[in-house]
């Protein structure tokens, strides 16, 4: 019934042997053999009769890894740190504003010392011009002063004013948003980021009075209110002259500027 006792065929190596060439076992009593030194027979050369061994695996993975931290550039090494350049990004932006503004003729507003002018539309047709727009309003809003929006879409008179205002330029080649800062011009979305950035900005704007808190009561922070005489609708009845007629008292769209907030014309 049972099987008659065979030897196996399977060979196991003795641990006390020295000849281990290869790992032939799947035990761990090799291991210990395995982390010593191979020896290795003697080579007959006709020039050189040393006899030479072979390093340990370990010894290979040692070598191989010191030999890959070797072809790294230094700047890679985590135990290496470049050092600081003395010119920063922020001192290469504040030169180039200063090369720009020096440049650009300067151009001012009377009457306007004491305020922050942002011309800017609120239109979404080019997305853009309209997030440029809303990026600056915000920065400027940021500080709490006396901010004069004019937007140009509210009013066409304010596109007028900026160009007459700039040089008289083509509509072609305005672009929005503009930024006066105490009746000085200070440029378009990129000045105003660069120097808030750097913290000239905030230099630009102390001195100018606080913003009131809240919105206006009376046109709710538009800076505009629906004509009193068209009621929006920008025509009024003449019964002399026998029809229709443009409002005369309000803008394009029906409006006309808050009495309570808004400035006047420049």
């Amino acid at each position: 019934m049972w099987r008659s006792y065979i030897t196996s065929p399977v060979k196991i190596h003795s641990t006390s042997s020295h000849s281990h060439s290869s790992f032939h076992c799947s035990s761990f009593k090799d291991i210990q053999s395995l982390c010593t030194d191979d020896p290795t027979p003697l080579h007959n050369n006709n020039n050189n009769n040393n006899t030479s061994r072979k390093p340990s695996v370990f010894h290979r993975a040692r070598i191989v890894h010191a030999f890959i931290r070797s072809l790294k550039p230094e700047s890679e090494s985590p135990f290496k740190r470049e050092p600081k350049n003395e010119t920063s990004a922020d001192e290469n932006n504040k030169y180039s504003l200063q090369v720009q503004q020096q440049q650009q003729p300067t151009i001012r507003i009377p009457g306007a010392d004491q305020r922050v002018v942002v011309y800017f539309t609120s239109l979404r047709v080019v997305r853009s011009t309209f997030e440029d727009c809303k990026a600056v309003r915000s920065i400027l809003r940021g500080f709490r002063v006396q901010l004069d929006e004019r937007d140009l879409s509210m009013d066409s008179s304010f596109l007028n004013e900026l160009q007459g205002i700039l040089g008289g330029g083509g509509q072609s080649k305005l672009t929005l948003p503009r930024v006066f800062i105490g009746g000085r011009y200070i440029g378009g979305v990129e000045e105003v980021r660069q120097l808030n950035e750097t913290g000239e900005l905030k230099k630009f704007v102390e001195g100018l009075p606080a913003a009131e808190r809240g919105v206006c009561n009376i046109c709710g922070g538009y800076s505009f209110v629906l004509c009193g005489e068209c009621d929006g609708s920008h025509k009024v009845y003449a019964e002399k002259g026998g029809g229709f007629k443009s409002c005369n008292a309000c803008n394009e769209n029906g409006l006309i500027r808050c009495p309570s907030c808004s400035y006047a014309p420049f």
